[in-house]
């Protein structure tokens, strides 16, 4: 659900009058789900009904590089650095909760000057998959659960992140997997968090203290996906800002610390049809082919689209076995050590988590390529395996196993081209490559460690 529903421009307008906004945050979220845009005053921003910034600007790696030499990339992007038209979305409309003045934040959709939607902007890509839904008389409903880490203030990189002081005066040294005290060991920080989202309407669920230390999972109660991408969105903004008000850091990279597990988003999904009703459900209550067809695309298409939802050379570190997290496409009832699990659930409720996506991943392409690969299976019929009954975490390897071997796969796999845009994987594709050069261009303290006297 958007965050605020059929909402104009007409009701956005009063809205900032209402709440005597003087400044507007002007937000696109780009590839790697950070918040790029402008800040304009309230009478600027009514007055300009497409403000433009560079293309370029989502063709942009984590570093702020650009690939150059990359053929299917140069075709995609403009060389002549054009502008794109952003067009604020009414329903986003939020306030800035940490501003110290009043101040709103809105999500912009990016159109070339023809008026086409920019095809590899992330909110252009899931817009894209929902409608191949909707065509077919579906509507997906998800649920993100978001994993995450508070660390102490870590200002030099070359440091191992540490786990932050709670109230008591100490870190955690132990797990602590669902404990309430260890939860209110950082309360002030989160009656903020909390605060925050209720100001701006994010419908944020259950929080819950996770295995690492330090680490905690927020849940979000279920909805239409491109308003939960928002959601997730505005949620990252939110909570690193609230951390840093407490003299912490917040961070949602698959695997900041060694020797602890890595960080999730598990997006749990079903269908329902023009009725309402659950279409992986049978009349009679027993699942339906369709139910089994999903599960079967997940299976097929999300190896060769792990790059999307493990982005960068980090993620590859929490997929490994024996840290909580799945090395295959395996799918079983209520089992959380496979890739697919299946709660137990009612026949309304009947769903599927996907438990691979990562915590670094952008919502928006984390939604369109899981919701792509259900469709293809949906579509294509595909049967999926029988279900795993016991731990998956001793089975083999069935995901790529490093950011160069994901891009490879992507870029192979037509049918993902097809649903996701080609373009967008093109431009993905050439950023990510951009991005393992300049990774390979770094010193690892392993290396230092185990290389540099003995070999």
């Amino acid at each position: 659900m958007a965050i605020r529903e059929n909402f104009s421009y007409t009701d956005m307008d009063e809205w900032l009058n209402e709440k005597r906004v003087t400044e507007i945050e002007c937000l696109v979220p780009d590839l790697t789900g950070v918040a790029r845009g402008k800040i304009l005053p309230r009478g600027k921003f009514t007055q300009e009904r497409g403000m433009r910034i560079p293309e370029a600007v989502l063709g942009m790696t984590v570093t702020g590089n650009y690939p150059t030499e990359d053929d299917a990339y140069d075709r995609a992007i403009s060389s002549t650095d054009r502008d794109m038209i952003l067009k604020a979305d009414p329903t986003t409309i939020t306030m800035v909760p940490w501003a110290a003045d009043p101040t709103a934040q809105v999500i912009h959709d990016c159109y070339f000057s023809d008026g086409r939607l920019v095809d590899f902007a992330p909110r252009s890509v899931l817009r894209r998959v929902l409608k191949l839904y909707e065509d077919k008389g579906w509507c997906p409903i998800v649920a993100p659960e978001l994993e995450f880490y508070l660390t102490d203030k870590n200002s030099d990189p070359d440091l191992p992140l540490k786990a932050p002081i709670g109230r008591s005066g100490r870190a955690e040294t132990s797990r602590q997997v669902y404990s309430i005290d260890a939860v209110n060991e950082f309360d002030p920080l989160f009656e903020d968090i909390y605060d925050y989202c209720d100001m701006m309407g994010l419908d944020v669920d259950t929080l819950i203290h996770e295995i690492g230390a330090g680490q905690m999972e927020i849940n979000f109660l279920h909805g239409e996906p491109l308003g939960l991408a928002d959601k997730v969105f505005f949620f990252k903004r939110t909570l690193r800002e609230a951390a840093l008000k407490h003299h912490m850091y917040a961070t949602f990279m698959a695997k900041p610390m060694a020797g602890e597990p890595g960080s999730a988003m598990h997006i749990h999904q079903s269908v329902v049809d023009q009725h309402g009703w659950n279409i992986f459900s049978n009349k009679d209550g027993s699942p339906s082919q369709l139910f089994k067809a999903y599960i079967g695309g997940l299976q097929r298409y999300m190896p060769s689209a792990l790059a999307i939802v493990a982005p960068y050379v980090n993620s590859y570190r929490r997929l490994v076995r024996h840290t909580a997290a799945p090395i295959n496409i395996q799918w079983g009832m209520d089992n959380r050590t496979v890739g697919f699990r299946v709660p137990e659930s009612g026949v309304q409720d009947r769903r599927v988590e996907n438990r691979i996506i990562g915590a670094d991943a952008n919502p928006y392409l984390a939604l369109a390529v899981t919701l792509a690969c259900g469709y293809l299976g949906m579509t294509e019929a595909l049967e999926p395996t029988a279900p795993t009954t016991g731990s998956a975490y001793e089975m083999k390897y069935e995901l790529p196993q490093g950011l160069p071997e994901a891009l490879k796969v992507l870029r192979s796999e037509d049918k993902l081209r097809f649903v996701l845009g080609e373009r967008f994987i093109d431009v993905y594709a050439a950023i990510k490559d951009l991005e393992h050069q300049e990774f390979m261009t770094v010193i690892s303290p392993w290396e230092r460690e185990h290389l540099l006297l003995h070999v």
